[in-house]
C-alpha cells in the first residue's frame, strides 16, 4: 500500500544523494517540486528550466540571467541556492540550454531542472521537441497530478491526443492504471529523453484516500521500473 508523504519529505522519499542533477517532466506539480527540492537539498543548488517559467514565481530565490560561471559560483557562495534563467520575456522567463545545466553540475552540489511544460494540467505527453533533458541527468522524475487518475483523458490532460496515442486508447476513455503505466514507461511518453544512466521516479501529487487503490495497482505495474512517491495535498492554512 502506498503511503502519501508531505511535500517537505520529497528529498528523502526520492532517496536523493549528495550530488544530483534532477530533471522534472510530465504534468502539473513540476514547479512546486523544483522549489521544494531547492529548499530541502543540502549544499549548493541551481534551479532552472530548459523551457519557460512564470517570471513572477521565484519562491524567494536569488535570480540570475545568463550568468558566467564565475558569477554563478559567487552567487552560490553567497546565497546557497539560485534560480537561473536565460532571459526575461516579460510575463515568462526563457530557460537555458541543457548544456549549461550539464556544465553547472560541476559548479554546484545539485542542479534541478524543469524540462517541459504542461500548462498546469495533471498529465501530458511530449511534443517532438520535448522534453529538453540535460545529458548528465542522474534522476528523471515524472510528475502526475492525482486529478488525472481514472478520469477521461480529454478532460484532464495536456495534449490529450498524444497521451491517448501512447496509451493506445481513445482520448475519450479513462486513464486507467494500465494506460498510465504505458505513458510512464514509454520512450514516446514520459521516459522520452531519459539518459541511459539516469534513475527514474514517478511523483503523484495531491493524493487522497480515494486515489490509493489506483496507486497500489500503479506501483505493482511499475515494480522494477520506477520508484513511485505519492504526495499528499498541502494543508490549508487559516488566514
Amino acid at each position: 500500500m502506498v503511503e502519501p508523504v508531505a511535500i517537505d519529505r520529497l528529498v528523502s522519499a526520492l532517496e536523493l544523494g549528495s550530488h544530483e542533477l534532477v530533471s522534472l517532466v510530465g504534468g502539473g506539480g513540476k514547479t512546486t517540486a523544483l522549489f521544494e527540492l531547492g529548499r530541502r537539498l543540502s549544499g549548493t543548488r541551481v534551479l532552472t528550466t530548459t523551457t519557460k517559467m512564470h517570471r513572477a514565481r521565484t519562491d524567494g530565490h536569488h535570480v540570475l540571467f545568463a550568468p558566467t560561471d564565475a558569477e554563478l559560483t559567487g552567487a552560490l557562495a553567497a546565497h546557497g541556492s539560485v534560480l537561473v534563467w536565460c532571459s526575461d520575456a516579460g510575463e515568462k522567463a526563457v530557460g537555458v540550454e541543457p548544456e549549461a545545466c550539464d556544465r553547472w553540475f560541476d559548479l554546484a552540489d545539485h542542479v534541478v531542472v524543469e524540462a517541459d511544460g504542461s500548462r498546469q494540467r495533471p498529465l501530458t505527453a511530449p511534443n517532438p521537441f520535448e522534453p529538453v533533458v540535460p545529458s548528465r541527468t542522474t534522476m528523471l522524475v515524472a510528475c502526475v497530478g492525482a486529478a488525472a487518475l481514472g478520469r477521461v483523458i480529454a478532460d484532464q490532460c495536456h495534449r490529450p491526443l498524444r497521451v491517448a496515442a501512447v496509451a493506445a486508447c481513445s482520448p475519450y476513455e479513462r486513464l486507467t492504471p494500465e494506460r498510465l503505466t504505458e505513458v510512464l514507461l514509454s520512450r514516446r511518453g514520459l521516459q522520452k529523453g531519459r539518459p541511459a544512466t539516469a534513475r527514474y521516479a514517478v511523483v503523484v501529487g495531491n493524493v487522497t484516500e480515494t486515489d490509493e487503490p489506483f496507486l497500489d495497482e500503479l506501483v505493482e505495474r511499475l515494480a522494477g521500473h520506477a520508484r513511485v512517491v505519492a504526495v499528499s495535498p498541502a494543508p490549508l492554512h487559516e488566514s
